[in-house]
């Protein structure tokens, strides 16, 4: 095996996985990088067997392809033609002498760096949640909505016992039947986008009829959960004082703004609110990747600009597990065939590049009817306060942007400190774009995630790790 080409594939979600099989059966040494203790990725997220969970399939509306992924994956490691690295933190990626370093962190601590050399990269980061403010969004008690999905799929714990899911897009539909299952009353599903916006999408959903049985299959859960509907509405205010204990939401007109007079208080001690995803991009832009937008731009085969990087999944654009299935497939078989020098047969994945068209064309209608209300920074005071990490209030934003001249969000980084913090502007940044009235721009930044100095001061200075043998069956 020590002769053959080496992939490294970075995520090891459906797009990750996906790729990895693909690549392996290929013909090429694959090693999977990923910062979770087990292979999955958020979307199939398991709880602990220590947790002795008697059927988690149950958290899951696609076991059986999660299943299929586990067992080929295990196959693969077994014949040591993949090694899965867990519990690998990836902080940059850089080009030396020809060949790829992927740089990571060990374990929870994530103080030891280990490097990885391989011959190329596949980037399957997924995304990360959309998240928008309104005043009392800081309580304890109020969580994104795929946080509350993802306590409950990996711990079977849930945030509380009334809960109000809020916010707008597809993935609100599971969370909050998954909670009502659990046993945790759901007050109330508030869906922002106009259930009408779909009559004029009806060509790209007749594409996906499975999809649309989805849909359909939760919305007779939600029926049978009797789980109220609130379509065009939102969330105005969170109420609560040690944590939260109610929240307000109110119908939207037509242009997006809260209608006078259509407020109502719903008691509830969780509020699970989310609004959309996006793509993570830090590794690919620090590799020199361009972006179409807020996602990776990729080829028909998944390339990237960069020769040697492959992407696939939420990365290049969010469409979901299927999608990432498919763009998973088609770049670990690419990038097999051209790391052994090979033009690769279109063919050979014609099926996954029919199902990745019509999955893009049926999310990109998604995405023009699951958009926040237009007018939601009316909604943010000047004492909410907008990024967390550094406190930085809705006030100081427009006072940056009115008095002080600011017109993009590196300005307002600038001048308020508005995503300076931890998260380095990934969960404000939608934020204080739309605040400052500016569009949202990836911000690239040096590496992924934070580094401890002394990492940074040693790098280079250990030799990046190639011992297939012994590393194989970490």
């Amino acid at each position: 095996m020590a002769d053959q080409p080496h992939l490294a594939v970075i995520g090891a979600g459906p797009a990750g996985l996906a790729a990895t099989v693909a690549a392996a059966s290929g013909g090429v040494r694959v090693t999977l990088i990923d910062s979770a203790t087990e292979a999955g990725g958020q979307f199939y997220r398991r709880p602990a067997a220590e947790l002795g969970a008697r059927r988690p399939q149950a958290l899951h509306h696609q076991w059986r392809t999660w299943e299929r992924l586990r067992n080929a994956l295990e196959t693969h490691v077994r014949a040591t033609r993949v090694r899965h690295l867990t519990d690998h933190h990836v902080w940059f990626v850089e080009r030396v002498d020809g060949c790829f370093v992927v740089h990571t962190l060990l374990g929870p601590a994530q103080e030891e760096p280990v490097a990885v050399r391989a011959d190329a990269v596949l980037v399957a980061t997924g995304g990360h949640e959309k998240v928008l403010p309104f005043p009392g969004w800081t309580l304890p008690g109020v969580v994104t909505a795929g946080g509350a999905q993802a306590m409950l799929k990996g711990s079977l714990v849930v945030p509380g016992r009334t809960a109000v899911v809020a916010g707008t897009g597809p993935l609100l539909l599971p969370v909050a039947t998954g909670l009502a299952a659990a046993g945790v009353e759901v007050a109330a599903l508030v869906e922002s986008a106009d259930p009408k916006a779909f009559v004029r999408r009806t060509r790209a959903l007749a594409a996906q009829p499975g999809k649309v049985v989805e849909g359909a299959q939760y919305g007779v859960r939600l029926l049978r959960q009797r789980v109220r509907t609130l379509v065009r509405h939102t969330v105005v205010e969170a109420h609560g004082t040690e944590r939260l204990e109610a929240v307000t939401v109110a119908a939207l007109d037509g242009a997006g703004r809260v209608r006078p007079g259509t407020e109502r208080r719903i008691v509830c001690d969780t509020l699970a609110v989310g609004h959309g995803m996006l793509p993570h991009t830090d590794l690919a832009e620090a590799l020199g990747c361009h972006l179409d937008g807020m996602a990776v731009r990729v080829d028909g085969e998944q390339r990237t600009d960069v020769p040697g990087v492959w992407a696939a999944g939420e990365t290049t654009g969010i469409g979901g597990s299927a999608l990432s299935l498919a763009e998973g497939r088609i770049a670990g078989r690419s990038a097999a065939a051209r790391l052994h020098g090979a033009e690769p047969d279109p063919r050979s994945w014609a099926a996954a590049v029919r199902s990745r068209t019509r999955l893009r064309e049926f999310f990109a209608a998604l995405d023009t009817v699951f958009t926040p209300p237009a007018q939601w920074t009316e909604q943010v005071t000047d004492d909410t306060v907008v990024c967390r990490c550094e406190e930085v209030t809705g006030g100081a934003i427009r006072e940056a942007v009115a008095e002080l001249g600011a017109g993009d969000v590196r300005t307002v980084k600038l001048l308020t400190r508005a995503g300076m913090g931890w998260c380095q502007g990934r969960v404000c940044g939608p934020a204080v774009a739309g605040l400052a009235g500016c569009d949202l721009t990836p911000s690239r930044r040096p590496f992924a995630r934070p580094v401890p100095l002394g990492v940074l001061a040693a790098a280079g200075e250990r030799e990046p790790e190639d011992d297939w043998e012994n590393q194989a069956n970490q």
